[in-house]
């Protein structure tokens, strides 16, 4: 497609809408982050959902403490200003950092802050926070959290946990427990409607054992996002799959057992394995997971098939199914409505996720308790990920997870 012609379908945005097509159809909608020089309100991920469906109960503070926060990473996504934590009554915003000052800067602007850091290094040295979001690039999650942690501060991430390292996943595993500290990964999938619906009524006992689960994240990227160092060319889709898996850890606190994955080779250049650094030929990678439970799940992660987008799932049980709405046996079903949000914290994106993370967080910290998405859950959320993507490099062939328990 050449430039006058993407600009003609840009203009006509609108109206394919309204036919219906929608700029999905076309191959132009992403999920996240879009690629090349966006204003935040054209990031799809990222724009506040307009109708989203709280608790109708006022929102009750667990605490009259302040908890001290420090924010790093302001790159394309704009993460750690994104999830409201300047806005929480909760919360002070003692200091700010990245790497590129032009983006520090704007962070401090945005969040009202005037401290500065040039890196997360010298902030995590500021005996004046109690907390940091870590919104860096996905291959410094680990070090950057064992650093934090290290230095004392509760920590939240984004995801994923790890990066195609079970070893990372060990030593951060080990920090967690050894600091003593709060640690939770921000999976936008765990405060959807229909997820968080899910786990309610599970934990309710309304499913039963899982016999089945599907997760599915596709997001088409003929050309990669933005990212620090180019982290994302040629990403192995199961390098991410916390979006996907959390269709059955994030409704059960489970894990999975072993998988066999299956990838098909890409027609596009950067998920062709001589173009990047990770050597990986797929675009999409299925995998089959069993389950703790003894079911099974069915994980995919997509980067190279158009179409339909974003984060979704469906859950079969023993008791009863949950596609958009719960069917089943039971009759008295719990109250599945997401909690009340802090006054002055949007919803946010990704689902309406975005404030809730962050507000889960910093109760969880307060009463000192565990958090929705622990150190546990998170690795049992992102390994299996790693272990699908060495099976589908052995053409499917079946290997063993490792576990992760608290």
């Amino acid at each position: 497609m050449n430039m006058k012609e993407f600009n003609h379908l840009s203009n006509r945005r609108n109206f394919l809408k309204i036919a219906g097509l929608g700029a999905a159809a076309l191959g132009l909608q992403q999920i996240g982050c879009k690629r090349g020089k966006k204003q935040e309100s054209d990031i799809e991920g990222l724009a506040d959902v307009a109708d989203v469906k709280l608790s109708g109960k006022p929102w009750v503070p667990v605490s009259d403490k302040k908890l001290r926060v420090g924010l790093v990473g302001y790159g394309v996504c704009k993460f750690s200003a994104a999830f409201g934590f300047q806005n929480h009554p909760n919360v002070e915003v003692v200091a700010v950092s990245d790497l590129i000052p032009e983006r520090c800067a704007e962070l401090a602007k945005v969040v009202k802050c005037n401290k500065t850091y040039p890196s997360l290094e010298e902030l995590v040295k500021d005996k004046t926070i109690d907390a940091v979001m870590i919104s860096t690039d996905a291959p410094s999650h680990t070090k950057h959290c064992i650093e934090a942690l290290k230095y004392g501060k509760h920590v939240a991430v984004n995801v994923p946990a790890i990066f195609g390292s079970i070893e990372e996943a060990d030593m951060l595993f080990e920090a967690v427990k050894k600091s003593g500290l709060m640690y939770m990964m921000f999976e936008t999938s765990c405060f959807h409607e229909d997820l968080y619906g899910m786990k309610k009524i599970y934990n309710a006992g309304g499913l039963g054992k899982l016999v089945y689960s599907e997760g599915e994240y596709y997001h088409y990227m003929s050309t990669p996002i933005d990212s620090f160092k180019g982290w994302r060319i040629g990403l192995p889709p199961q390098f991410y799959p916390t979006h996907s898996n959390a269709y059955y850890i994030g409704v059960t606190d489970g894990s999975f057992t072993e998988v066999s994955c299956l990838g098909i080779p890409s027609i596009i250049d950067h998920l062709k394995p001589e173009n990047n650094r990770y050597k990986n030929p797929f675009g999409t990678e299925i995998a089959l997971f069993r389950t703790n439970e003894g079911g099974m799940s069915r994980m995919a992660v997509s980067w190279d098939s158009p179409g339909d987008s974003g984060e979704k799932g469906r859950i079969r049980g023993q008791k009863g199914s949950y596609y958009g709405q719960y069917q089943g046996l039971e009759k008295e079903l719990p109250d599945i409505t997401r909690p009340a949000l802090p006054p002055g914290v949007k919803a946010g994106g990704h689902g309406g996720s975005h404030g809730l993370l962050m507000d889960e967080f910093v109760s969880a910290v307060l009463q000192d308790r565990k958090p929705l998405v622990d150190i546990a859950i998170a690795l049992n959320m992102t390994v299996p990920g790693v272990v699908a993507h060495q099976s589908a490099m052995k053409n499917g062939e079946w290997l063993k997870i490792p576990q992760y328990t608290l």
